[in-house]
């Protein structure tokens, strides 16, 4: 199996029910800033507030009767698993998520808000852990990025994306397994030519770009980051082959970097995002990634579930 365009076309009307088509708009106060047209892609406007649920309301609505009711299990830093649950919750099953310790308190209470039972691992052991969740209790697996499925969800904003932006020139897309990346980079690059698609991780965990230089899947150490959506240590297995086929650019982007761009967006743009969906934004702005003037760019900010500790980090931050 792979990803295809139809794939992410039937994708796109099967969940068009359940998830709400966000805006793009374009923000011309950060364009002198920033230096090219500026675009956003506002996944932090979707239901719980990240593209998330794109992919997870793909891979439950085609699971059978006796899947669904065994229940299913995830592991999640936070929107995944806040996903999971939301979707679990409306269609009546039971949902369990491994949740790593590098999840911020805000994200836990939207997961156990909708019932969904949690169970604390850490970064490296939470694959491991949903896996003999799965053997032990017969739940059905929903991962995070690794599944054809959850890719043609998320593959859903890049249709929108060139429909709602149609002569864009790039996307800019952080990265942490890269079922977000490989998605747009397949709906994007299967129908046109045209648009450069990017990703953006930390530099801190610069999986991609190092599997990307090795031409094979590298775990890198887990330094940590401060975006806590982005803290894979590997790419997908599935993902991987994606991203070296659509994706034209991989960025890493420094933590002070990161923080610059969530307090632009806030102070500037006036849109409150997770740390996380501004690091291209931050690599920009930080002179970690190069852009030109007349460059029509879109960038995808990927949520907005964050709580006021959060904003703690970027108050003494210059942009």
């Amino acid at each position: 199996m792979t990803l295809t365009l139809s794939d992410i076309q039937a994708a796109h009307e099967r969940i068009k029910p359940y998830i709400i088509k966000t805006p793009v708009l374009r923000l011309h106060n950060l364009e002198e800033i920033l230096g090219c047209e500026v675009y956003v892609k506002l996944e932090n406007m979707q239901r719980t507030k990240a593209f998330k649920l794109r992919g997870v309301m793909n891979a439950l609505l085609q699971l059978t009767d006796e899947e669904l009711k065994r229940g299913v299990v995830t592991s999640s830093s936070g929107n995944h698993g806040h996903a999971v649950a939301y979707a679990s919750k409306m269609l009546g099953i039971k949902a369990t998520v491994a949740v790593p310790d590098t999840a911020p308190p805000f994200k836990l209470q939207k997961i156990a808000e909708h019932g969904a039972e949690i169970i604390p691992t850490t970064v490296e052991e939470r694959f491991k852990l949903q896996e003999s969740l799965v053997k032990e209790h017969g739940y059905t697996l929903i991962p995070p990025f690794n599944d054809y499925r959850i890719m043609a969800g998320q593959g859903t904003v890049g249709l929108e994306i060139l429909e709602q932006l149609p002569d864009v020139d790039h996307i800019f897309v952080p990265a942490s397994g890269g079922g977000l990346i490989s998605g747009i980079g397949a709906a994007v690059k299967e129908m046109t030519d045209g648009v450069k698609v990017h990703g953006a991780e930390p530099a801190n965990l610069p999986k991609f770009s190092t599997s990307l230089q090795n031409g094979e899947l590298t775990q890198v150490e887990n330094k940590g980051t401060i975006a806590d959506g982005l803290v894979s240590i590997i790419p997908g297995e599935k993902n991987f082959p994606l991203v070296q086929k659509y994706v034209d650019t991989f960025y890493t982007v420094s933590e002070e970097a990161m923080k610059k761009g969530q307090k632009l967006m806030l102070m500037e743009a006036k849109i409150l995002t997770e740390i996380s969906s501004s690091i291209a934004i931050g690599g920009i702005l930080n002179g970690e990634i190069e852009v030109n003037k007349k460059d029509k760019i879109c960038f995808v900010i990927t949520g907005g579930n964050l709580g006021f500790d959060q904003l703690d980090y970027i108050k003494d931050t210059d942009y």
